[in-house]
């Protein structure tokens, strides 16, 4: 039976060997490694070969962002929820739901809140109707009372009401259960010096005004 060995690599050819695996994987590297993971081509290699194509930018760029006001507010407390302490809850509130809601609907509206001035805008809302609801401005920050007031045969001077969320804000979604039939809705505070729109969508139980 005949012994066979390998041939042994002398010292020159072992660093002729690494010095070729060196090079060779720089290039991969620059050639690959780079358009396809950071975006880099300095070889033009990535957008030949197609590796450009497989990098993706860090964070999702699709989703659509609003830029807020750097104007520092006034800090909203407990107190300032609702209509005055002294005003009684009115006895409509507690009348039963009615059996059928108003039918589904939805819909997207447009608010121009005047520069230092404020506007409401509500819809129609019966008994545990539920709504969703969504706004955004176009520019800067509004002081936003979304809150609801009951319907009353005879309403009074002072109205009762209760605030459900008080914010300064350029962008609110949330859900909502009517405590009470009546007309729910925003109050929009503009204290800029620019006209601010708001965009608003809506779907649920209710009627437009």
């Amino acid at each position: 039976m005949e012994n066979v060995s390998s041939p042994l690599l002398n010292k020159k050819q072992i660093l002729t060997a690494t010095l070729v695996a060196l090079v060779l994987g720089a290039f991969l590297f620059v050639a690959a490694v780079l358009p396809a993971e950071y975006g880099s081509d300095p070889l033009g290699t990535g957008r030949l070969l197609g590796f450009s194509g497989l990098h993706q930018a860090d964070g999702p760029s699709e989703i659509p962002t609003v830029e807020a006001s750097a104007v520092v507010f006034p800090i909203l407390k407990k107190e300032d929820l609702g209509s005055e302490p002294d005003v009684p809850m009115p006895k409509e509130a507690n009348n039963p739901p009615p059996v059928q809601q108003y039918a589904e609907r939805q819909d997207s509206v447009s608010v121009r809140v005047p520069a230092g001035n404020g506007i409401e805008y509500k819809v129609k809302v019966l008994k545990y109707g539920a709504l969703k609801y969504e706004w955004v401005t176009d520019q800067g920050v509004l002081y936003s009372d979304f809150h609801g007031e009951v319907k009353e045969a005879t309403p009074p001077k002072e109205e009762f009401f209760l605030s459900y969320t008080i914010a300064y804000s350029n962008n609110l979604i949330g859900t909502f259960l009517a405590p009470y039939e009546g007309r729910h809705g925003w109050y929009f505070r503009n204290k800029t010096d620019n006209d601010i729109v708001v965009s608003l969508r809506l779907s649920g139980q209710y009627e437009l005004e």
